[in-house]
Protein backbone atom coordinates (compact mmCIF):
# COMPACT_ATOMS: atom_id res chain seq x y z
CA UNK A 1 0.00 0.00 0.00
CA UNK A 2 1.57 3.45 -0.80
CA UNK A 3 2.24 5.98 1.70
CA UNK A 4 -1.24 7.07 2.90
CA UNK A 5 -0.52 11.36 2.68
CA UNK A 6 0.99 10.59 -1.39
CA UNK A 7 0.74 13.56 -3.59
CA UNK A 8 -1.64 12.80 -6.27
CA UNK A 9 -0.97 11.04 -9.44
CA UNK A 10 -2.07 12.56 -12.77
CA UNK A 11 -3.13 9.59 -15.51
CA UNK A 12 -4.98 9.22 -18.83
CA UNK A 13 -7.84 7.43 -19.09
CA UNK A 14 -10.43 6.59 -21.85
CA UNK A 15 -13.92 6.85 -20.99
CA UNK A 16 -17.00 7.51 -23.72
CA UNK A 17 -14.23 6.82 -26.55
CA UNK A 18 -12.98 9.96 -25.38
CA UNK A 19 -9.27 10.30 -23.06
CA UNK A 20 -9.54 12.68 -20.40
CA UNK A 21 -6.64 13.22 -17.58
CA UNK A 22 -8.01 11.55 -13.92
CA UNK A 23 -5.80 13.03 -10.92
CA UNK A 24 -6.13 11.31 -7.75
CA UNK A 25 -4.15 10.05 -4.97
CA UNK A 26 -2.43 6.81 -4.88
CA UNK A 27 -4.41 5.08 -2.34
CA UNK A 28 -7.31 5.90 -4.27
CA UNK A 29 -5.64 4.68 -7.88
CA UNK A 30 -4.95 1.47 -5.78
CA UNK A 31 -8.25 1.33 -4.00
CA UNK A 32 -10.31 2.10 -7.66
CA UNK A 33 -7.97 -0.92 -9.55
CA UNK A 34 -8.69 -2.95 -6.68
CA UNK A 35 -12.68 -2.23 -6.98
CA UNK A 36 -12.85 -2.83 -10.73
CA UNK A 37 -10.59 -6.53 -10.39
CA UNK A 38 -13.50 -7.15 -7.49
CA UNK A 39 -15.95 -6.41 -10.38
CA UNK A 40 -14.12 -7.91 -13.32
CA UNK A 41 -13.94 -4.77 -14.63
CA UNK A 42 -11.20 -3.10 -16.89
CA UNK A 43 -10.82 0.19 -14.73
CA UNK A 44 -11.68 2.33 -17.55
CA UNK A 45 -15.47 0.56 -17.43
CA UNK A 46 -15.39 1.30 -14.09
CA UNK A 47 -14.71 4.80 -14.30
CA UNK A 48 -17.22 4.83 -17.31
CA UNK A 49 -19.89 3.56 -14.90
CA UNK A 50 -18.68 5.86 -12.10
CA UNK A 51 -18.79 8.89 -14.39
CA UNK A 52 -22.90 7.74 -15.71
CA UNK A 53 -23.76 7.89 -12.21
CA UNK A 54 -22.02 10.97 -11.31
CA UNK A 55 -23.91 12.76 -14.33
CA UNK A 56 -27.08 11.90 -13.10
CA UNK A 57 -26.91 13.87 -9.62
CA UNK A 58 -28.45 17.22 -9.37
CA UNK A 59 -25.10 19.16 -8.75
CA UNK A 60 -22.41 17.20 -10.28
CA UNK A 61 -19.19 16.85 -8.89
CA UNK A 62 -15.95 16.41 -11.23
CA UNK A 63 -15.14 12.94 -11.70
CA UNK A 64 -12.35 12.73 -9.08
CA UNK A 65 -14.70 13.62 -6.48
CA UNK A 66 -17.04 11.40 -7.62
CA UNK A 67 -14.64 8.46 -7.40
CA UNK A 68 -13.61 9.42 -4.32
CA UNK A 69 -17.43 9.44 -3.02
CA UNK A 70 -17.81 6.35 -4.48
CA UNK A 71 -14.78 4.40 -2.92
CA UNK A 72 -15.91 5.67 0.25
CA UNK A 73 -19.45 4.32 -0.27
CA UNK A 74 -17.82 1.08 -1.32
CA UNK A 75 -15.89 0.53 1.80
CA UNK A 76 -19.26 1.96 4.16
CA UNK A 77 -20.99 -0.36 2.81
CA UNK A 78 -18.42 -3.37 2.89
CA UNK A 79 -18.23 -2.29 6.37
CA UNK A 80 -21.33 -3.18 6.96
CA UNK A 81 -22.12 -6.27 5.31
CA UNK A 82 -18.82 -7.40 7.54
CA UNK A 83 -20.93 -6.61 10.88
CA UNK A 84 -23.77 -8.54 9.81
Amino acid sequence: MPPLYAPPVKRSITIAGHETALTLEPVFWDALRAAALAQNLPLNALVARIDAERITAPHPPNLASAIRCWLFARSQNENVSQER
